[in-house]
């Protein structure tokens, strides 16, 4: 007999065993019993808790995905079935699909036995114990909750690290950590000081991060630098004026899925720790009074430039500094002489962070890069190489083995099961099972359906194409579309940015240089005709046969520094 193992431990305090000390028990027991296991079907989640299912479970997924349309084995292992989850509506759920399937269900601990759903007594069960478990996780939130607020009280810390302090054990005689508590690092806390200073002196968050990274400052967290997000938490938190705020964000929600939600204040747990201070209250305050006047400007619409918010730029999340890897992002700047401001690229690393995390300084004119490169993809576009691409692909198609007809028998044979597997879910959605694990697994076959059906059309054309392939006709398609392109390549930005990241693949690189009395960017780019082609020649393997590498080739060009 064929047997799957499925372990789970949801965290380093868990009393269960660890992942790897399951699968020792379960492959111990399925020896004791003769069974040969799935090494392809040894599932495990680690550090995952069990109320969490769905995409949160990913080794559950697995386990649940190779069921359809025949599981590949005949029984499941587990340590206990708390492993299964600690959820009661999930977990009844997911032996039922387990049963349901033809699969048996093992428990190893305590000699070993099967868990069966044949009569209303094994159901009711099921369900004593899955509300035991449930109410176990309860209390084991509920130890949780208290012991961290006993901490808090304490002065103790109850999370990780914090910028400006350092952890330090405290430990028992017989070295045994007891609770762990902060103290202040006085070369961190200069530069929190230095902060406050800063922001005080009117400076934002951006200007302060550069300020640190221009400085050699090392940032929290082994970033690459000091990004503006890091400024501004530094400046918001309380910890830093000698006040511990406990119990301001909730884990998990009340089905006991992992999601960061506020608290209401009044639940907060403030407790003053003057030992902990690191920035003067008069600092603090003046740090403050700069950052609510910067939040009254903007309410009232301050600082206005002349960028809509709704403004579309072409190259903006498709471009990328060649330097660092940086976005290269659009805003406006002053120019020099006309008293007007005008739009321009440059590199988001450097404009937030400085010239230590990025260099590269050099803004280039949105106008003048957007129509080098609107020019460049044009030209890429030839006829004559499309044209190349066509014949490619047809001799390709003429001379490849036939397969079309067997995947196509697979293909019907696959969708009447997904499809009836869709029908029995959305009925036990109808009668109130809608569950997490059901609804994912219904969003996993529709998209497995889509994929089918358009597989299958694809084949269907393919072989119609190929019975029927006029060369001639397929040119003058190619022209009409080509031209269609052509013009409206610049004519509309939204339209344009969809067709740049159809015909690319990755993104636009660009390379900074300065070449004395020449200044500017050399971008690149590679992409695929396939988009070009006709539906029934632009699969992946028709467009790139052997000896032929249908790529927009390299893209290049400068324009000079703006100014």
């Amino acid at each position: 007999m064929i047997a799957a193992i499925y372990a789970r431990k949801s965290t380093d305090q868990d009393l269960a065993k660890s992942v790897t000390g399951q699968l020792a028990d379960a492959r111990q027991y399925a020896a004791a019993q003769g069974w040969t296991i799935a090494e392809t079907h040894v599932h495990a989640d680690d550090g995952v808790s069990g109320s969490e299912f769905g995409d949160r479970r990913p080794g559950l997924a697995r386990l649940l995905n190779a069921l359809r349309p025949k599981p590949p084995f005949q029984t499941l292992l587990v340590t206990d079935r708390d492993r299964l989850g600690r959820e009661q509506i999930e977990t009844a759920y997911v032996l039922k699909q387990l049963i349901q399937a033809g699969v048996r269900v093992f428990e190893c601990q305590a000699g070993g036995r099967e868990i069966t759903l044949d009569s209303p007594m094994d159901k009711i069960m099921l369900s004593l114990a899955n509300f035991a478990a449930e109410v176990e996780r309860e209390k084991g939130r509920e130890r949780t909750f208290a012991t961290m607020a006993r901490k808090a009280r304490a002065g103790h810390v109850t999370g990780g690290r914090t910028y400006g302090y350092n952890n330090v054990e405290q430990c028992s005689a017989e070295g045994k950590r007891l609770y762990v508590v902060r103290r202040v690092n006085e070369e961190q806390a200069a530069v929190v000081r230095r902060i406050f200073a800063l922001s005080a002196e009117g400076q934002g968050f951006t200007r302060i991060a550069k300020a640190l990274n221009e400085d050699g400052v090392a940032p929290p967290r082994r970033a690459s630098g000091w990004a503006p997000t890091a400024v501004r938490e530094i400046l918001l938190r309380p910890l830093y004026r000698g006040e511990v705020v406990w119990n301001r964000k909730q884990k998990r929600d009340r089905w006991g899925v992992k999601k960061y939600l506020d608290r209401p204040e009044g639940e907060w747990l403030r407790l003053d720790a003057p030992e902990l201070r690191i920035v003067a209250e008069d600092l603090w305050q003046a740090a403050h009074r700069r950052l609510e006047a910067a939040r009254e400007l903007y309410a009232f619409g301050g600082r206005a430039t002349d960028r809509p918010d709704q403004q579309k730029y072409l190259l903006s999340g498709i471009a990328r500094c060649a330097t660092c890897g940086g976005s290269l992002v659009a805003f406006t700047r002053d120019y020099k002489r006309a008293g007007a401001r005008g739009r321009f690229y440059g590199c988001n690393f450097n404009h937030k962070r400085g010239a230590k995390v990025c260099p590269n300084q050099l803004l280039i004119r949105q106008e003048k890069l957007d129509q080098v490169v609107l020019d460049a993809i044009a030209e890429a576009i030839d006829e004559r190489i499309l044209e190349r691409a066509i014949e490619k692909a047809v001799q390709r198609l003429r001379r490849q083995p036939d397969r079309t007809k067997d995947r196509q028998a697979a293909i019907k044979a696959e969708l009447p099961l997904l499809e009836a597997r869709m029908r029995t879910v959305v009925d036990e959605i109808a009668r109130g099972y809608a569950t997490d694990t059901l609804r994912a697994e219904l969003q996993a076959s529709e998209r497995r359906k889509r994929v089918l059906v358009a597989e299958l059309e694809a084949l269907t054309g393919r072989k119609q194409a190929t019975a029927s392939l006029d060369v001639e006709r397929l040119r003058r398609e190619l022209r009409r579309h080509v031209a269609e392109i052509r013009t409206l390549l610049g004519q509309d930005i939204p339209r344009t940015r969809q067709i740049l990241r159809r015909l690319l693949v990755g993104r636009l690189e660009c390379e900074a240089f300065d070449e004395g009395t020449r200044v500017g960017y050399r971008f690149k780019a590679k992409g695929s005709y396939a988009p070009l082609l006709p539906a029934g020649l632009s699969t992946p393997e028709m467009v790139t046969p052997a000896g032929f590498e249908p790529a927009i080739s390299t893209l290049k060009g400068s324009r000079p520094r703006p100014g």
